[in-house]
């Protein structure tokens, strides 16, 4: 492997996307942030990590979406940083926690608009897992020990809320395949074949980045 790569992976929930990033992590004896990111962010800025809980994955309300859809001012710099909702707020200092564990060394990053946050990252690779929805409710009954009466609804909800997030604070889509480098179907490879999926692209993209390398 490389001197450095950032993995970033979105996800379907149910789809074993943190299975994944974690199995992947001991492969490579890389670093995993998750729920680690929102430690380090309440650390980083001296808010609760309460707080980072709450607002985890989750857009500021879905008034404000609907108001700014389309031309919020988080990229425009319209609002200062303490006139921002504090979903927003937090959202900022976990990004600028994703930019400092990144620029670390390599490491895997699960969720929270990461890719978007890193976006030009020349050592970033993408991924999106996803599965049938069928696979995912098996998953979530079996592996997540979720009511099966329950696990669609709970699988759709929380993909919707996961879309909301990202589409709100990125200009990108969450789950369209153009968005990220390598989308993978989960319930095809399983756990194991999806790292080693993870794996033979890196190999390809270094290979690729090196010969680019030696052109210039």
């Amino acid at each position: 492997m490389g001197d450095k790569t950032i993995y970033t992976i979105g996800r379907q929930f149910g789809s074993g996307g943190r299975q994944i990033g974690k199995a992947l992590s001991e492969r490579l004896g890389i670093p995993y942030y998750d729920k680690e990111l929102l430690s380090l962010a309440a650390k980083d800025s001296g808010f609760s990590e309460a707080l980072f809980q709450n607002a985890d994955e989750k857009p500021s309300s879905s008034l404000l979406y609907s108001l700014v859809m389309g031309n919020y001012p988080m990229s425009s710099g319209a609002l200062g940083f303490n006139e921002m909702p504090l979903n927003d707020q937090l959202f900022l200092i976990q990004s600028n926690t994703i930019r400092k564990v990144s620029s670390q060394g390599s490491c895997i990053i699960i969720g929270r608009c990461a890719d978007y946050v890193l976006k030009g990252n020349k050592d970033l690779i993408s991924i999106f897992i996803h599965a049938p929805l069928e696979a995912r409710v098996k998953r979530a009954v079996e592996c997540y020990g979720i009511d099966p009466a329950k696990a669609e609804d709970i699988c759709l909800k929380n993909d919707k809320s996961r879309a909301n997030f990202y589409n709100y604070y990125s200009d990108q889509k969450w789950g369209m395949c153009r968005t990220y480098s390598l989308s993978i179907d989960s319930s095809l490879l399983g756990i194991d074949g999806s790292v080693d999926q993870i794996i033979q692209f890196t190999e390809i993209v270094e290979k690729h980045r090196k010969e680019a390398r030696g052109r210039i």
